[in-house]
C-alpha cells in the first residue's frame, strides 16, 4: 500500500483542510463537497485525512462493520453474539464515476436465491464505507442513478437492495466528502443539499507559497515514506487534537443567542427548509470544540455560514456559490442586538445591538455569487420602434457592432425531445434503452446478469423441471434459463445552440427576449442532464463560443457576453454547426444531437445567401439531425423565413411565445428529422 501524503504538509488551502478536520471530529456535520480548479490538492487533502481518523471497534469476522457495543439487529452476517471487539482504521471507499449499480450497493446471487431460497449477498461499497468516509471525485459527473442511491443511503443510515421480491438491508452511516471542477458541470440539487458544509479551493497566486508546493510535492515523490517521516510528529499533534475535540463535542454549549442568530442567518439567505439551520448548529459546535472552547460564540456562527450556506442559499443554477458577507454581518449583528434587548419595551430595536459577529473566524473572504450582467450602452441609437421585418442594410445602425444586453427573465420552456429510441447516456430528455426504466421485454444476459426478468426466467427453466430431477418446492434454475430485463427511460443529449447575433437582432428589446428564451433553454439542459454547445454567427463568419461541454453555466456565462452588429451569415453558423455534430458523432457516438437555431431566418452577406443557407440546412436533414428553429421575428410584417429555414432542416419552428411551457400549443413537442423513424 502505498504512503499516503500527510495532510499537515499540504499548503495553505485553510477553508479545504478546516472543513475535513470539523467533520472529523463531529461526523454529524454531514461531510463536505470540495469545489475546484484541477490539481488544487482536493483529492490528496480528502485521502491524507484517513491517517486522522480515530480508529473503529468492529465486531470480528462481520463484513458490515458492526459496532461491537450496539450491532445493527437487522445485520446480514447477525445476530451478533456479545464478543470483544477488534480495532481498525477507518476506512476511505472511493466510488468511480463509472460504478455500477450493484458495485455501489451489493449484489445478490439471483440463481442461489430462486433454487434455494437463501440470501447469498456480497456487499457493496456502501457497506464497506460504513463507520468511514465515502469518497466521490467528480461527483457532478456520477449517473443519476448512483446519485438517487447515494441520497437514499445518505438520508436513511441504511442500504436497501430489493431484487424480485428478494431483499437485504443493513447499515450504512458514511462520511460524505465529495471533490468536483464546476467548469465539468453542476450538481443535482438533491445531492448538493446532502453535503453538510462546502469549500471553494484554487491555486494560490503567491509565488512563494507555489514554490513551498512544488518543494514538497517533488520530496514526496521522491521519497514517500522519507517524507511521512518528516512529518509524523506534526500528524500525531494533529490526531490528537481531532480526539481532544471529539471528547469535549458533548460538554460544548450552544445558547439561545447563538441559535437565534443562525436561524436569523438562515432566514436571511432565503435556505429552502431546515436542513442548513441543524448543520450550521453542527458545525458551530464543533469549531468551538476544536478551538478547545465549552461555549459557542458569534464569530463561530459567522464561520459556520460561510462553510455550510453558499452551497444552499436560493439562487439560479448558474450563479457561483457564495455570501454576502456585508449581509451576514448585518444579520448576525441585528440578531445579537434582539437578543440583548429582549426585555426592552421597544419592539423595533436598531442593528447596533452589541452582536460580535465580525470577525470572519480565520476564514478567507469567498466570492460574492452575486452577478451582474452587462448592461448596454446607454448611447445606443438603435431606433427601437424599427420594423423587424425591414432586410440589413449598410449604414444602418443595426448593423455596427452593439453592446452586451442582459437576457430577459427566464421561464419553463417545452420539453423538446428526439424522436425513436436512443441509447445515449441517462438522462431526462428523449426516450432510450437505458439500465433504469420501465420494462420493456427480456433478453439472454451477454455478461454478467444486472435485471433479472423474473417471469421469463421462469417460463424457461419450466419446461425443463422433470428432466432436472426436481423434487422439492424449490425450482432448478440454470444459468442457460436466466433473463435480463430491457429497460426504457430517459437520455441526455448534446444540445447545440446556433444562435444568430447579427445586426438584424440587434434591438435591444428584442436581443434582451432572445437571450432569456436561449437562457431558459439552457436551464431546461441543466435540469435534463444535457451536454450543450454553442455557435454564434455574426459579420463574415460563424464560431464556436462554446464547444460541447457538461458545464451548461459556462453556455450561460458566453450568452451572457455575447455581443451583436454586422451582416448575417446563416449559412457560415449551419456549416459550422456540422462540423461540430461531425466530431462529436466521433467521440460520443450514441449522445444523439438536438440542434437548435436561434434566429429570424434572415440570411445575408456574400452571393446568394438564401439558397447557401438552405444549401447547409439540407446538410443536417441528410444526416438525420433533429432540429428546431425559435423563431424570433416579431413585428407586423413578417416574412417566415425560420418556417423555411425549418423545412430545410427537416425540423419543426417554434416561436418565442410557443416555445413556453404554459402556452397554448401543448407541453411536450417531439422534434423531428428527416429519415428518422418515430
Amino acid at each position: 500500500m502505498s504512503t499516503p501524503y500527510p495532510f499537515t504538509a499540504i499548503v495553505g488551502q485553510d477553508d479545504l483542510r478546516l472543513g475535513l478536520l470539523l467533520n472529523a471530529v463531529s461526523p454529524a456535520v454531514g461531510g463536505v463537497l470540495v469545489r475546484g480548479e484541477k490539481g488544487t490538492a482536493k483529492s490528496t487533502a480528502v485521502r491524507a485525512l484517513a491517517a486522522l481518523m480515530p480508529e473503529v471497534s468492529v465486531v470480528p469476522g462481520c463484513r458490515f462493520s458492526c459496532d461491537p457495543a450496539s450491532p445493527d439487529p437487522a445485520c446480514p452476517d447477525g445476530p451478533h453474539a456479545e464478543a470483544a471487539g477488534v480495532s481498525r482504521a477507518a476506512r476511505t471507499v472511493e466510488l468511480p464515476v463509472g460504478a455500477s449499480e450493484d458495485r455501489l450497493v451489493g449484489a445478490l446471487d439471483i440463481e442461489r436465491a430462486l433454487s434455494e431460497g437463501v440470501k447469498a449477498f456480497e456487499p457493496g461499497l456502501l457497506a464497506d464505507a460504513h463507520r468511514g468516509i465515502l469518497y466521490v471525485d467528480e461527483v457532478n459527473l456520477l449517473h443519476d442513478h448512483l446519485v438517487d442511491l447515494l441520497l437514499d443511503a445518505a438520508a436513511m443510515g441504511a442500504s436497501y437492495v430489493e431484487r424480485e421480491g428478494v431483499s437485504v438491508r443493513h447499515a450504512a452511516r458514511f462520511l460524505l466528502v465529495g471533490t468536483m471542477n464546476p467548469e465539468e458541470g453542476e450538481l443535482r440539487p438533491q445531492l448538493l443539499d446532502r453535503f453538510g458544509l462546502t469549500v471553494e479551493v484554487a491555486a494560490s497566486r503567491d509565488t512563494d507559497e507555489r514554490v513551498e508546493v512544488v518543494r514538497r510535492r517533488l520530496a514526496y515523490d521522491d521519497d514517500p515514506e522519507g517524507f511521512a517521516a518528516r512529518w509524523a510528529e506534526e500528524e500525531t499533534a494533529l490526531r490528537e487534537r481531532i480526539a481532544a475535540a471529539r471528547a469535549l463535542l458533548p460538554r460544548v454549549v450552544l445558547g439561545d443567542g447563538v441559535l437565534r442568530q443562525i436561524a436569523a442567518t438562515c432566514a436571511a439567505f432565503e435556505v429552502d427548509g431546515m436542513r442548513a439551520d441543524i448543520v450550521m448548529a453542527r458545525t458551530a459546535t464543533a469549531l468551538a470544540a476544536w478551538a478547545g472552547r465549552e461555549e459557542v460564540t458569534a464569530d463561530d456562527v459567522r464561520q459556520a455560514a460561510l462553510l455550510a450556506l453558499p452551497h444552499r442559499r436560493r439562487r439560479n443554477p448558474f450563479d457561483a456559490p457564495g455570501l454576502d458577507e456585508d449581509k451576514l454581518d448585518q444579520t448576525l449583528d441585528e440578531a445579537a442586538g434582539d437578543e440583548g434587548q429582549g426585555d426592552d419595551d421597544d419592539p423595533d430595536p436598531g442593528p447596533d445591538g452589541g452582536g460580535d459577529g465580525g470577525g470572519g473566524g480565520g476564514v478567507p473572504p469567498q466570492a460574492d455569487g452575486d452577478r451582474t450582467p452587462p448592461q448596454g450602452s446607454e448611447g445606443d441609437d438603435t431606433p427601437s420602434q424599427a420594423p423587424d421585418s425591414a432586410p440589413d442594410a449598410p449604414g444602418r445602425s443595426a448593423g455596427a457592432e452593439q453592446q452586451p444586453v442582459a437576457a430577459a427573465e427566464p421561464f419553463r420552456t417545452k420539453m423538446l425531445s428526439v424522436t425513436g429510441l436512443g441509447e445515449g447516456a441517462a438522462g431526462r430528455r428523449s426516450r432510450a434503452r437505458t439500465a433504469h426504466g420501465r420494462t420493456t421485454g427480456a433478453v439472454r444476459p451477454q455478461g454478467a446478469l444486472t435485471k433479472l426478468h423474473l417471469s421469463a426466467t421462469v417460463q424457461a427453466a419450466a419446461p425443463h423441471q422433470r428432466a432436472r430431477g426436481r423434487s422439492g418446492r424449490g425450482l432448478v434454475v440454470r444459468r442457460d434459463d436466466l433473463r435480463q430485463a430491457t429497460r426504457e427511460g430517459r437520455e441526455g443529449n448534446l444540445v447545440l445552440f446556433v444562435v444568430d447575433a447579427s445586426g438584424s437582432m440587434a434591438a435591444r428589446q428584442r436581443m434582451s427576449a432572445v437571450k432569456g428564451a436561449v437562457l431558459s433553454l439552457l436551464l431546461d439542459a441543466y435540469q435534463r442532464r444535457d451536454k450543450v454547445g454553442l455557435v454564434t454567427f455574426r459579420g463574415k463568419e460563424a464560431e464556436v463560443a462554446l464547444p460541447p461541454t457538461s458545464s451548461v453555466d459556462a453556455a450561460a456565462a458566453r450568452l451572457e457576453s455575447l455581443p451583436t452588429g454586422g451582416r448575417t451569415p446563416l449559412a457560415a453558423g449551419l456549416l459550422k454547426a456540422h462540423d461540430v455534430l461531425r466530431v462529436e458523432r466521433l467521440r460520443d457516438p450514441s449522445r444523439r444531437p438536438l440542434l437548435v437555431v436561434v434566429t429570424d431566418g434572415r440570411a445575408t452577406g456574400g452571393p446568394e445567401p438564401v439558397a447557401l443557407a438552405g444549401r447547409a440546412a439540407r446538410l443536417h436533414q441528410a444526416e438525420g439531425t433533429a432540429s428546431v428553429v425559435v423563431d424570433c421575428e416579431s413585428g407586423y410584417v413578417r416574412l417566415g423565413l425560420a418556417g423555411e429555414l425549418a423545412r430545410e432542416l427537416g425540423g419543426t419552428a417554434v416561436t418565442l411565445d410557443e416555445l413556453r411551457a404554459d402556452s397554448i400549443a401543448g407541453l411536450v413537442k417531439d422534434v423531428t428529422a428527416a429519415g428518422r423513424a418515430a
